[in-house]
């Protein structure tokens, strides 16, 4: 079963859909869907693109991505086996009132918290258990497990992946241009980019192009950018803890070391060196 851009295809009569992805990347295109996504990484590694935020993705993350949050996973390049386990419900997949009967009450927080999207950061074990669990089964079986899985992930402790919380979907149009300039970003990161090219990718003058980005992204193309450049300089930190900063810098799209250091410290809230010096410890 294959996503497809701002669609989820559902079997008939099935509540749950059960998806595993199996392939040499993920599925990398931007979409969103009205389905609440809950994925565990079994293996592969690379970058989140998630409402307004990115994150790194390795394996045995677990993330929760809210209704119709856009969202794109990235593999590394040269990634070969990326392996991804993925449930998709609605809050309405049982009938409309499932989730409102008072034996729910106590997953009032987790609907409010998949609205911005969460990586969960304790209780790993369980819930990959769980996850794995729905695969095999069904009807009665896999509802209680269902709701079993749900109930470790309301107990869980968990990071929020996104600010900004989307209030309604973006439109096919939408979605093609901001996929592309995403696209083109990705692939060009680490050389410089002119707001003038990457509005013209979007066909928009820079003006228009300024207020599209920043009314469905909720930040400046700007600042998406460098949040980018940043997570990739974690992502090689964190695959070789010697290497060089100036390296870094310069292989993270970077032209002056004292920009990346001010850049990295302000999202992170340390230098790349002390970054560094906290992987190894």
């Amino acid at each position: 079963m294959k996503v497809y851009p701002f669609k989820i295809p559902k079997p008939t009569n099935e509540h749950l859909i059960i998806q595993v992805d199996k392939e040499p990347v993920f599925y990398n295109r931007l979409h969103q869907h009205e389905e609440i996504q809950i994925s565990h990484i079994i293996n592969g590694s690379g970058k989140l693109l998630v409402g307004d935020s990115i994150h790194q993705f390795t394996k045995g993350d677990i993330f929760v991505i809210g209704s119709n949050l856009p969202h794109v996973f990235k593999s590394v390049p040269g990634e070969k086996d990326a392996h991804m386990i993925t449930v998709f419900f609605t809050s309405q997949s049982f009938g409309t009132d499932f989730f409102k009967l008072p034996y729910f009450n106590d997953f009032e927080s987790f609907f409010i918290n998949i609205n911005a999207g969460f990586k969960v950061t304790s209780n790993k074990k369980k819930i990959i258990h769980q996850l794995l669990k729905l695969e095999s089964q069904h009807k009665l079986k896999r509802l209680v497990s269902f709701l079993e899985l749900l109930e470790e992930l309301r107990q869980a402790n968990t990071q929020a992946l996104s600010k900004f919380v989307y209030a309604k979907s973006l439109s096919t149009n939408e979605g093609e241009r901001l996929q592309l300039v995403f696209e083109f970003v990705f692939k060009n990161f680490q050389k410089p980019i002119s707001l003038e090219k990457i509005a013209k990718m979007a066909f928009m003058t820079p003006n228009a192009f300024c207020r599209f980005f920043k009314q469905r992204t909720n930040k400046t193309f700007f600042q998406f950018l460098i949040e980018l450049r940043v997570a990739h300089a974690c992502q090689l930190l964190n695959q070789n803890k010697e290497l060089n900063i100036n390296i870094v810098a310069d292989l993270s799209g970077f032209n002056s070391i004292s920009n990346f250091n001010k850049k990295f410290k302000k999202l992170k809230g340390v230098t790349p060196t002390q970054y560094q010096q906290s992987l190894v410890l």
